[in-house]
């Protein structure tokens, strides 16, 4: 995939509605990951009521959920499981999300209607509906990602616009039909 942030002249011929939404959430997240990138510490370390934690441990949640998803989906993942422990900067977490949302897109490319996913955990496995990880995936990322705005906002600091729209408008894709 082009690096998320350079505009394409053309609309994937034959992208399917899920892959846009893939394609969407790995824009979205690299846009705000780029914002946060350039803030110091301290900033990284400032959360809002309401909010999933700081902004450094929003980043990280995002980034090990959709590695956990893929791990869900394909039983793997292009990088070593991203540990909970240590801090990994901002700059690192951006690529292995990466790495992680052009996996995502790979596979909503290629699920089938009736694929089943395979949730692992303490208690065993259990099969789930490749269809309901995937709904969890844009839900998920979406939820922490407006965290994150709020707190920029709170902080002063315009979040990038992540929206449908924006995404659209970046990629060139509205035509006018007169």
């Amino acid at each position: 995939m082009d690096d998320a942030n350079e505009p394409q002249a053309v609309w994937p011929e034959g992208e399917t509605a899920l892959v846009t939404m893939f394609r969407h959430n790995l824009w979205a997240n690299m846009a705000l990951f780029d914002v946060c990138a350039a803030l110091d510490e301290a900033q990284l370390a400032t959360t809002a009521t309401g909010t999933y934690g700081t902004i450094y441990d929003t980043l990280s949640h995002i980034a090990r959920a959709e590695q956990g998803y893929l791990y869900h989906l394909t039983g793997g993942s292009p990088t070593a499981r991203l540990s909970r422990e240590g801090k990994l900067s901002v700059d690192v977490l951006r690529e292995h999300l990466r790495l992680f949302g052009e996996s995502l897109i790979a596979v909503a490319a290629e699920v089938e209607p009736l694929a089943i996913a395979t949730m692992r955990d303490e208690e065993g496995n259990w099969a789930i509906p490749a269809g309901v990880v995937l709904t969890q995936v844009i839900n998920h990322a979406t939820e922490h990602r407006a965290h994150i705005m709020t707190i920029l906002t709170q902080m002063g600091i315009e979040p990038p616009d992540l929206s449908g729209w924006a995404f659209g408008d970046r990629y060139g894709t509205f035509t006018s039909n007169k």
